[in-house]
């Protein structure tokens, strides 16, 4: 395997929110090329409970924006971790704020959303089995962005929309006994490559046979 081009592809898939070119179409073969990679993630019990919903009636990513939109508003008055001034995670919230609400007033505009759903309601099962189902559906979804990311694809992992959940089933004809796992708008990325982003050392965060032990 080549070492270098996967750490370059893991270390550079990143959320794309203003650099979606919403102006070029995609192709639906490269998407569903991206969904036959995303199925060969782990799935828990080999139960193979995914789906992935394609949207791209310019009516339905609307609707689907304006509950996005609505949630949007919602989440901006929620209470937030208040760190340190020197955080580099405080350093860097003014331009992910940003470029979150200009996602949030243009995301219809992209050519694809892509929402991945898992058999099944989880809401009152115990920790593990909630674990398990998020554990057999996340890792498909990361799978689909790493291999859109090396075809020139960028898309942004959103949640949001899940707080009206059951309109956005309503909007797509998603049956109730299906869970939503995410949101995800897909389109061509402007530029020509990424870098890899600012974060907290992992050295900082990991720990060895007890919580707090660092090496």
């Amino acid at each position: 395997m080549d070492l270098a081009a996967a750490d370059r592809l893991l270390t550079t898939t990143r959320s794309v929110r203003k650099r979606l070119d919403y102006s070029r179409p995609i192709v639906p073969s490269l998407i569903q090329e991206c969904i036959d990679i995303a199925t060969q993630a782990p799935t828990g019990s080999n139960q193979q409970g995914w789906s992935f919903m394609v949207v791209t009636d310019a009516a339905k990513k609307k609707a689907l924006a304006d509950l996005y939109r609505k949630g949007f508003e919602l989440y901006a008055q929620m209470p937030r971790v208040e760190r340190e001034a020197e955080d580099l995670r405080t350093k860097q919230m003014p331009r992910v704020v940003d470029s979150a609400m200009y996602l949030a007033q243009t995301m219809e505009q992209a050519p694809v959303f892509l929402i991945p759903c898992i058999e099944g309601r989880f809401e009152n099962q115990p920790q593990f089995a909630q674990a398990s189902m998020y554990g057999s559906i996340l890792p498909a979804v990361w799978s689909f962005m790493l291999a859109a990311r090396a075809r020139g694809l960028g898309s942004a992992w959103t949640t949001i929309h899940l707080m009206f959940e059951a309109e956005a089933a309503a909007i797509l004809g998603i049956p109730s006994d299906i869970t939503q796992a995410a949101l995800l708008p897909v389109a061509y990325f402007t530029g020509d490559d990424f870098k890899p982003a600012k974060r907290i050392s992992s050295r900082e965060i990991t720990y060895w046979d007890s919580w707090g032990a660092k090496r």
